[in-house]
């Protein structure tokens, strides 16, 4: 097996003339001399996978890229079945489709991978606990094989939740895997190695088998939702073609689920309360879209559980995920028949059909299905027992079927919005009533600890939501209270609280620096303080000054100055007790 970096001259033979297959796949002419092999590519991707069909052994690992990569045996199991889909359908052409599996050997992320999380939205997070695994499966009728087919997959893994950059990717390292072979693989990774960091909120230029691809991945303090264009003409006026990606981390959420739309604002609620939920179809690139595109339609709240876009019979958790309802809630998509059975049992299933089978005026007598709870049939629905608390919102679906001629990705536009806003509506209560539980800035002072915010208590909240309610409901009529005391015992609160917490400790940090930054600190002020006071103010101070960065220089420089002041307003013998501690001393600096 060739090693990655064996820039392998293997020439093409064209009629008469002979070319080397870097020609052909854009191997890069210069590599970077700054940092170590893969040190960029493991920020972006942890490997690339080839498994194919043995007649022996059924699906194997044919070939895994960079040779040195570590998986485990069941890892590599996981991967080769959920590399192919989970029943023959006889499809003679390619298809692409994303699985997310857990890591059996937790891998600590990269820097580059740790930045990234900081940055970027709770919802795009790496989770270091899972993987996504992009497949670009080719099953082709060949007469002279043992089975009649060809069957092969290229699988892009990745901890990074980038969909559109990574089907691009996958796709594009495909054909030409499929069309020259392995050395193809190695200049995708050697284009990949090339790349800047993963930085959310900057423009990337992606140099990637001949292209360039332009993209953004969103920032933290970015307004969700908001498009920003790429336009082409700002770019390099280089002769490669230019890939402009609109979004590198969503679905079609349209397209995805328009033939199960009038059940839209019920999966919203599904969701936001972490109900468990299965989305039987007929492919593997139609479940995986389905359960992506689902477990997104409360963003900008992450959703906080776990979920499988591709599941079958064959992974690891299959009995720890089948035995009984997952009481946390798990999304899954499957396609073998089999799960019909097994999953009989769990509270809401959506079985769908052809998503291009039926027009959106039909959907609603398609699917809209009566269930005892115990038989599942096979026609396309929406199986559950399920009562909203909240009532349809007729306007969205009138936005939708006024203009049958939008394109998709207007129509994915106007549903993103729509549940964005429904989303934040019923965020503004919970935000509110966490900014109430802030100390406020007054009560903050140099020379007392600092305060904690107050602990949530849901009663109080309660008195929040009656004072805000016709701002909250937002037009939407319902039962908001309930939907709050079923919401507040999700992971999904759970997971927003602790991250809202982390920012509340984090803003209150930054007000105390602030205020020990520029708080008057004169002999007039000093005199008033007992010598108790000021010898833990320059504790305090001390240890702000360790807890700096370099690029913090001017935080640094004032507090150092609040040293200083203080030691110009501080008695000699105050001033001799300070000096004596090694640390203390050290950090003053005198004029």
């Amino acid at each position: 097996m060739k090693t990655l970096y064996t820039i392998n001259m293997v020439l093409l033979m064209d009629g008469s003339n002979e070319r080397p297959i870097a020609a052909k796949v854009g191997i890069p002419n210069q590599y970077s001399l700054d940092l170590p092999p893969l040190e960029r590519f493991n920020d972006w991707i942890r490997c690339v996978c080839v498994v194919t069909f043995d007649l022996e052994l059924g699906q194997v690992i044919e070939t895994i890229y960079p040779g040195d990569v570590e998986l485990t045996a069941q890892e590599k199991l996981n991967i080769c079945y959920l590399s192919f889909p989970d029943s023959n359908s006889g499809c003679t052409q390619d298809t692409s489709y994303h699985f997310r599996i857990k890591q059996q050997s937790l891998s600590s992320l990269t820097p580059g991978q740790i930045k990234f999380s900081l940055q970027a939205p709770d919802f795009l997070k790496v989770d270091p606990r899972y993987l996504y695994g992009f497949v670009h499966f080719r099953q082709k009728k060949n007469p002279d094989l043992p089975r009649g087919y060809f069957q092969k997959s290229l699988v892009v893994l990745t901890a990074l939740p980038l969909f559109g950059l990574f089907f691009h990717v996958v796709d594009t390292m495909a054909i030409q895997f499929f069309d020259c072979g392995e050395v193809a693989i190695e200049s995708a990774c050697h284009c990949i190695d090339q790349w800047p960091l993963p930085q959310p909120g900057e423009t990337l230029s992606l140099p990637f088998v001949g292209s360039m691809i332009h993209c953004r991945i969103p920032l933290r303090s970015d307004i969700p939702q908001k498009q920003l264009l790429l336009d082409s003409k700002f770019f390099s006026s280089s002769t490669i073609p230019l890939i402009l990606l609109p979004t590198v981390h969503e679905t079609n959420f349209y397209d995805s689920i328009k033939s199960a739309l009038t059940h839209v604002q019920v999966f919203w609620e599904l969701i936001l309360l972490n109900e468990p939920l299965v989305v039987m179809a007929p492919t593997p690139a139609t479940c995986s879209q389905i359960v992506q595109s689902l477990s997104s339609i409360i963003w900008p709240l992450n959703y906080a559980v776990d979920y499988r876009p591709f599941f079958t019979i064959h992974d690891s958790d299959f009995l720890e995920v089948t035995s009984k309802v997952n009481s946390e809630g798990i999304i899954l998509g499957v396609t073998n028949p089999f799960f019909s059975k097994t999953l009989r049992d769990w509270p809401h299933i959506l079985r769908v059909g052809d998503p291009n089978g039926g027009q959106l005026s039909n959907a609603e007598k398609l699917f809209r299905k009566a269930w005892d709870g115990k038989t599942l049939d096979t026609k396309p629905g929406l199986y559950s027992q399920y009562k909203p608390f909240l009532t349809t919102d007729k306007s969205l679906f009138k936005k939708l079927f006024k203009v049958g001629s939008r394109p998709d990705s207007v129509q994915n536009a106007i549903l993103r919005r729509h549940f964005l806003e429904l989303t934040q509506c019923f965020m503004i209560p919970l935000e509110r009533y966490l900014s109430s539980l802030m100390p406020l800035r007054k009560h903050i002072s140099p020379f007392k600890a600092l305060p904690q915010a107050k602990p949530f208590k849901f009663d109080e909240l309660l008195q929040v939501l009656n004072q805000n309610g016709s701002v909250m409901t937002a037009g939407v009529k319902g039962d908001w209270e309930g939907l709050y005391r079923k919401f507040v015992e999700t992971k999904n609160f759970e997971s927003w609280l602790k991250s809202r917490m982390k920012d509340v400790d984090r803003q209150l940090q930054d007000t105390h620096l602030d205020v020990l930054c520029n708080t008057d600190l004169s002999r007039e002020n000093i005199s008033t303080k007992q010598q108790v006071e000021i010898v833990d103010l320059v504790l305090k101070i001390r240890d702000k000054l360790k807890d700096l960065d370099n690029k913090q220089h001017e935080k640094k420089q004032k507090l150092q100055s609040q040293l200083n002041s203080v030691m110009r307003s501080v008695d000699e013998e105050l001033k001799s007790l300070l000096l004596s501690n090694g640390p203390l001393r050290e950090a003053f600096e005198f004029i």
